[in-house]
């Protein structure tokens, strides 16, 4: 019997997905710490916590959940205690990146939008306190997700794989703490993502309109760098933001209508659409987690300057070393 076209697709996909995404997201850590892209060490802080978030999310949900599960189902990884960490950290790597973003998007949002509140918020010290204790309460209230599994079976006494409890996901507190959990991690960010970002627009839309006002019609061909940077920003800003929507938009709207139409369970028919349109959402869902250093080395020069340097570094030593 033909294997799906779905899972096909899917055997080829996560492996690449990792190939990319792991050398991205270290080279955009890299790049950021060295501190040469022009950018405030505050909004820095922010965007190396998401690489390292979306770098979490390949080696953990990407790579030992869907690539050595997979390949490798009778590692050490399957041993229940183990494969129950890795369901459970999967949840926090997740809420992390995505909470990250929104702390990202805040974070500009003040910047724009509050100059009284910009100098005591827009610090390195606030944002690394914003990202730790994100850190501390995603984990703690994802903390229901490691007794959401039990063994799968028992091998020579040996609790392996795992398996969620129906227990737990058919009781009125684990159904209500799912729903919950998919509130918090999708409507909530969505909503503050988008709340933020229109504010922002308003502002930077009624302050563009206020300084060509006073900077009066006979300096319009005059270059503004005010308004260049602030062009930048919102650029980046809209960017990430606006592609972590559309990326996970397909996995919430397939959450949604599964859960509501009571189709999510379908019996093993790997041609159903509302599997399709679940691993779909889960494959963008991924993606998302590669996309951010393609957006900063498009919209940011200086980043991009730097990305070549770290590119082309490794074949630099290598020609020196040939030379002596």
């Amino acid at each position: 019997m033909a294997r799906p076209t779905i899972l096909q697709f899917v055997d080829i996909y996560y492996p690449f997905l990792a190939a990319f995404g792991v050398p991205a997201n270290l080279m955009t850590m890299v790049i950021l710490c060295r501190g040469n892209c022009g950018l405030s060490k505050c909004i820095t802080v922010y965007m190396v916590a998401m690489a390292t978030a979306d770098l979490l999310v390949m080696l953990v949900n990407v790579i030992a959940y869907h690539i050595f599960t997979y390949y490798f189902s009778h590692s050490f990884l399957y041993y229940t205690p183990i494969c129950k960490f890795v369901m459970y950290f999967q949840c926090i790597t997740l809420y992390v990146s995505v909470w990250f973003t929104v702390s990202f998007t805040c974070d500009r949002f003040v910047a724009i939008c509050c100059e009284k509140f910009k100098t005591k918020y827009c610090t390195v010290r606030t944002a690394a306190a914003v990202i730790t204790t994100l850190s501390v309460l995603i984990s703690l209230q994802s903390l229901p997700f490691w007794f959401a599994y039990e063994s799968d079976r028992i091998i020579h006494n040996v609790p392996s794989g795992c398996r969620p409890k129906v227990k737990f996901f058919t009781s009125p507190a684990g159904a209500a703490y799912y729903w919950l959990e998919s509130i918090f991690i999708a409507w909530l960010a969505f909503a503050l993502i988008l709340l933020f970002n229109c504010l922002t627009v308003r502002r930077i839309l009624m302050a563009s309109r206020a300084r060509r006002g006073l900077r009066g019609h006979s300096s319009e061909n005059q270059s503004d760098p005010e308004m260049e940077n602030r062009r930048k920003s919102i650029i980046l800003l809209f960017s990430v933001s606006g592609s972590f929507i559309l990326l996970w938009l397909t996995s919430i709207v397939s959450f949604l209508s599964t859960q509501l139409t009571n189709t999510a369970h379908y019996r093993g028919d790997y041609t159903a659409p509302a599997y399709i349109a679940t691993e779909t959402g889960f494959m963008l869902m991924y993606l998302s987690s590669c996309t951010n250093t393609c957006i900063y080395a498009a919209t940011q020069t200086k980043f991009r300057e730097e990305l070549k340097k770290v590119v082309t570094s490794p074949w630099t030593l290598i020609l020196i070393l040939v030379k002596k």
